[in-house]
């Protein structure tokens, strides 16, 4: 079930980036409908995240995705509640992520700059975004059996 519940929330997910959601947008939203929330927000929460943190070299959007969604479903609602279990499932999921791929970020990940025309040229000459799609299905993916995993 687990297994399934994680395999069907990044399949989701690959669907939402090949349909032209960027990878954070893509995550964040497949991890919140996988948990009963459906919002316009929240692509637009996450639209900045995407290109490592807008194009500045920053973290992976698609591991920036999985974290919104994994705080959707184990953070806070008001300042007194435990950060614990939300940190510990983020911590998880960023070590999970870097061990697969090596890093966490955007241009190590893709080998390029997207804050350059240059490194947007090399973007589109060797078809990184089929790169993204996998970082994007994989971080839904890691994010979800997590989640499940609490949950269960």
């Amino acid at each position: 079930m687990e297994t399934q519940f994680a395999s069907d929330v990044r399949k989701n997910a690959e669907e939402l980036f090949s349909s032209g959601l960027y990878c954070a947008e893509s995550v964040v939203v497949a991890l919140a409908k996988a948990q009963g929330i459906e919002s316009k927000l929240l692509p637009k929460a996450a639209t900045a995240f995407c290109s490592g943190m807008a194009r500045t070299c920053g973290t992976c959007g698609a591991l920036t995705g999985a974290i919104m969604g994994i705080s959707l479903g184990l953070g806070r609602s008001n300042a007194g509640e435990a950060v614990q279990t939300s940190y510990v499932a983020t911590q998880r999921l960023i070590q999970e992520f870097e061990g697969e791929f090596g890093s966490r970020d955007c241009h190590v990940l893709l080998g390029c700059n997207l804050g350059t025309p240059e490194g947007q040229a090399t973007f589109r000459e060797n078809n990184l975004g089929q790169r993204c799609a996998n970082y994007t299905g994989r971080a839904a993916e890691i994010a979800a059996r997590i989640l499940a995993e609490k949950d269960g």
